[in-house]
């Protein structure tokens, strides 16, 4: 129900001016590269009386024609590189057929039918089915009927209580604007108009009336990077235009909010409303739908702490919460009053992590122990029932269904286990497989180990190492390093076919559960959040300089890899140690950090990385550390390739283009620094299979080459 995807409102920066002055920036480096002109204009900011200069600030205009040539002219250089790699079309190959293979999502039940996802193996979106107890299966949705080249995602299903109904969400090249359409889910017809223009929403019905949605008023400027700043509630009627749906909680004073999500109880008594500033924390209020006169109740009225609301039995309401427990607890509230003076703990906090879900029944407590996965099951009164068997060391997930279900069904995946979906009775405890894929890779000839390794202030930091059993600790292995370190999220074992080709290759890949995420509770997201920031690249650190102490690898066959957050982890590392990786791939990244949050919805992550404007310890901070700002002049830095994709409105590209400006201006090695900009794609969610394909293969590509490989390490 908590969107945190996410905004907060921030002043522009001052004393700001622009007067282009052409410069020559272009530069050789590595196999006959000349990059392409990259003009310095002359923006200055002042920040505490401290002027800091941004001359690429005209890149961050994402309509002008300027900014698209010098797109096209960086792609033109990327690829053109890339074709010279003489296996990258054997890459490819090896990715393509690595990845046809079927794929199945669990099953679920709506009205009369049963629905499943699925993909043949080369299908650029996943299919939905249904079929009915003894009958044939049969196509409900293809998203590859979308669009011509797969862009076109679905992005949300929501069904009426009865099933009847269904509305989805489709993004359209990747972006986080979405639209809804309704149909009659037994004829597929649509109901009512296409409702445009919704960003960060689920789709929650009241009935077979209508449903709630989330979103912004359209910005002004680029709806690509324009700030996305009061999120708002509506409720939409079916067979009314879009024009009319009503304002439900988010225009009146104080109501503004960043993110607004909303849930409504399954006897569709309650509508339960999460308002947040930012990606953690959030205020929680309850209205009675029968009571036409009743408003907004507050559960929680301070977004100090994250309540999240899982299910309810009639006037009985649970929720997950770290409110008085750093590692959460699920407790219960009555409708009438539901403050916390009023809770009743139902399952404890323990010095596990705990992530819930709810189905036939029962509460699944889903434990995060050293990063993988510990399920107990227990009753709505707190009795524990059983501890799960889970089929080995990994991650689970699932266990979650009606109320009424008499069959559930979870996942279970590690880094060298395919992910395989069981079918769980909730009465007796027993499992059994339902499905798994049918793959190329064997799990028996690799090995995934947990090690525990030593951050730079003496923190125990877990890493799970992955690899070919054939693989000798000699320190010559190619080895991928990734990582996250922040908000709250907690990178536990899941199965790649793209990185799975990679240890086929021959090379290892390994994941550093740093400081900032959520493996270790609120107090390992503190540990890396605002002025705590370098513990998480200090964490980073350690584990490549403990893969190449251990005879993993050396610096020359060590390349590090992130997204989003990750991909600043990536600059970061890369521009505070440069001699110790020789490749960098930081993705979608959050570069610029005087700026993230003059974007879209970047004003949002402020509760993890703080702004510019906070104090001036913050702006110093900041500035110390910001890749965009920490390019050295004639220091040679990893072999760079820069990815991000031209409709993500979520960290836009500017942030990726400045950077990647300044390495190519001021590095002074002879290492590749380039951009590869994919077209019609966003931050990531609904890529089409090709271009993940695509994607990888370019990446696995550029590491190798700038390890010395002329040749793939194993054939």
């Amino acid at each position: 129900m908590k969107y945190a995807i996410p905004l907060l409102t921030a002043a522009l920066l001052t004393a700001c001016s622009e007067a282009p002055a052409p410069a020559d920036t272009s530069a050789s480096s590595g196999p006959n590269l000349t990059y392409p002109e990259t003009r310095m204009g002359e923006v200055v900011d002042t920040y505490f009386g401290q002027q800091v200069a941004d001359p690429y600030r005209w890149l961050e205009d994402d309509r002008s024609e300027e900014t698209g040539a010098w797109v096209k002219a960086q792609n033109e250089l990327t690829f053109s590189y890339l074709e010279q790699i003489p296996y990258r079309a054997d890459i490819r190959e090896r990715l393509e057929d690595s990845w046809n293979f079927e794929r199945l999502g669990a099953p679920f039940k709506e009205g009369d039918y049963t629905y499943f996802y699925r993909n043949d193996g080369l299908q650029n979106q996943f299919v939905l089915y249904r079929q009915k107890d003894d009958g044939e299966p049969e196509v409900f949705l293809d998203p590859n009927t979308f669009s011509d080249d797969g862009t076109t995602s679905l992005a949300t299903m929501s069904f009426s209580r009865d099933g009847s109904l269904a509305a989805y969400a489709i993004s359209e090249g990747g972006s986080d604007w979405r639209k809804i359409i309704v149909i009659d889910a037994e004829t597929g017809e649509q109901i009512g108009d296409v409702l445009e223009d919704i960003k960060f929403s689920g789709i929650s019905w009241v009935g077979n009336e209508g449903f709630y949605y989330s979103s912004y008023d359209k910005p002004d400027g680029s709806q690509l990077s324009a700030m996305t700043e009061q999120h708002k509630l509506y409720y939409h009627q079916l067979n009314t235009p879009q024009s009319q749906d009503q304002v439900v909680f988010g225009a009146a004073p104080g109501e503004e909010h960043r993110y607004v999500g909303a849930s409504v109880t399954r006897d569709n008594r309650y509508l339960l409303v999460s308002a947040s500033v930012s990606t953690s924390g959030n205020k929680l209020f309850i209205k009675d739908l029968e009571n036409s006169e009743a408003g907004f109740t507050a559960i929680v009225d301070t977004p100090e702490n994250d309540v999240n609301f899982l299910t309810s039995d009639g006037d009985q309401l649970f929720f997950l919460t770290n409110r008085d427990a750093p590692n959460r607890r699920v407790v219960m509230a009555n409708a009438a009053n539901p403050q916390p003076e009023h809770w009743q703990e139902i399952i404890p906090e323990t010095e596990h992590v705990l992530r819930a879900s709810t189905g036939a029944g029962f509460v699944f407590a889903n434990y995060i122990v050293d990063a993988v996965a510990k399920v107990q099951q227990y009753d709505f009164s707190g009795e524990l029932v059983r501890e799960i068997e889970l089929p080995g060391v990994g991650s689970a997930g699932g266990f979650g269904g009606k109320p009424d279900a008499e069959e559930l069904y979870f996942s279970f995946a590690n880094y060298i286990t395919p992910g395989s979906i069981y079918k769980f009775d909730p009465q007796s405890g027993a499992s059994e497989l339902y499905n798994s894929p049918e793959t190329n890779f064997d799990p028996a000839n690799y090995t995934s180990e947990q090690v525990f390794y030593t951050s730079k202030d003496g923190t125990r930091i877990p890493m799970i190492i992955s690899y070919r059993n054939d693989v000798e600790r000699d320190g010559s292995n190619p080895t991928i390093l990734y990582g996250y370190g922040g908000f709250n999220i907690s990178l536990t074992p899941s199965f790649s076919v793209a990185n799975a080709a990679w240890m086929d290759m021959g090379g290892i890949y390994a994941v550093a559960n740093i400081r900032g995420g959520g493996e270790y509770g609120r107090a390992w997201h503190d540990a890396g959040r605002q002025l705590n920031r370098q513990n998480v690249f200090d964490d980073f650190i350690a584990a490549g300089e403990y893969l190449i102490e251990q005879n993993y690898t050396s610096s020359n066959k060590l390349a590090i890899r992130g997204g989003s957050n990750g991909g600043l982890l990536v600059a970061a590392v890369s521009t505070q140690r440069p001699e110790l990786f020789q490749v960098a791939i930081p993705a979608v990244g959050v570069l610029d950090m005087l700026r993230y949050h003059t974007f879209t919805a970047g004003a949002g992550w402020a509760h993890d990385y703080g702004t510019a404007e906070q104090s001036e310890e913050m702006f110093a901070y900041l500035l110390d550390y910001s890749p965009v700002h920490n390019v050295r002049e004639g220091v040679n830095h990893p072999a760079t390739m820069v990815t991000t994709a031209d409709h993500d409105d979520r960290v836009v590209p500017a942030h990726s283009f400045k950077y990647a400006a300044e390495l190519q201006a001021k590095d002074g090695g002879e290492n590749p620094q380039l951009i590869r900009i994919d077209v019609n794609a966003g931050h990531g969610a609904g890529m089409p299979v090709s271009m993940v394909i695509d994607q990888a293969a370019d990446v696995f590509s550029f590491i190798l080459y700038n390890m010395g490989y002329n040749e793939l390490p194993r054939q």
